[in-house]
């Protein structure tokens, strides 16, 4: 009886493994609760991306274990078996299957970045700054200067732009799904429209010095009115006259 296809081996097990990899990756929560209107692509993008890892690591270890079933070398057996000088069909599969793929995940990772960049009508600016370790916060317009928390409006779309004082720092809300580095000389840029109300934490995810571990801050996702008493008491308390620092920190609504 002829022996069946370590071919047919290979698919059979590719499926099984690619099976239960998705299942895996669609079903553990292994993310943060969505808290902007750009999480939800983000996260599409990802699980299509762990998707697609899956099943190459699947094909890999088909191959791998097939191979050593089948093909290794038993007791008694002599010589090092038949030279092998190539195949040029298989080549062609394992350069165009790949290449597939990445262009794939490329195309598709810059529509969903051109879609959450895509500035909207009535957004609002914040300027926030990373230094040496802490992160303000400067609302253009709102006369709130070197605030040591964010607070937000539920549903308003934000243009944050982003700087730092002395070396490098990275801007990110892990509920927002988005993050940017904060660049001395330069200013970054990164849109949020937050969709629920809670507390979460700004997070700077570059190496920034010793105190990197404490540079945190407090983002407030809130309503109108709860935003509008914090940045009258933020005026009431605040040493520089209304609208000055926040009017020369540069960017209006856009």
């Amino acid at each position: 009886m002829r022996s069946r296809s370590p071919f047919i081996d290979v698919g059979v097990i590719t499926v099984v493994l690619t099976a239960i990899g998705t299942w895996v990756v669609l079903t553990v929560p292994w993310l943060p609760e969505q808290a902007s209107t750009q999480a939800g692509p983000m996260d599409t993008l990802y699980n299509v991306l762990a998707v697609i890892s899956v099943f190459v690591f699947a094909a890999v270890m088909a191959i791998l274990i097939v191979s050593v079933s089948r093909f290794r070398r038993r007791f008694g057996d002599e010589g090092d078996g038949d030279p092998i000088h190539g195949n040029t069909g298989l080549e062609v599969i394992w350069t165009v299957i790949p290449a597939i793929l990445v262009t794939g995940a490329g195309v598709y990772s810059a529509i969903v970045l051109n879609d959450i960049e895509e500035p909207k009508a009535g957004t609002r600016t914040i300027v926030a700054t990373g230094q040496q370790f802490a992160w303000t916060f400067d609302y253009a317009g709102e006369g709130v200067n070197k605030a040591g928390q964010l607070h937000m409006v539920k549903g308003t779309p934000y243009l944050v732009n982003i700087r730092a004082k002395e070396v490098l720092h990275s801007f990110w809300v892990p509920e927002f799904r988005l993050k940017k580095d904060a660049v001395p000389g330069m200013t970054t840029h990164v849109r949020i429209t937050p969709n629920r109300i809670g507390s979460y934490a700004v997070v700077c995810s570059e190496l920034c010095g010793l105190g990197h571990a404490t540079m945190r801050a407090t983002v407030k996702v809130e309503d109108q009115a709860s935003f509008d008493r914090w940045a009258a008491e933020q005026r009431r308390n605040s040493p520089t006259p209304a609208g000055g620092a926040a009017a020369s920190s540069g960017g209006g609504s856009s």
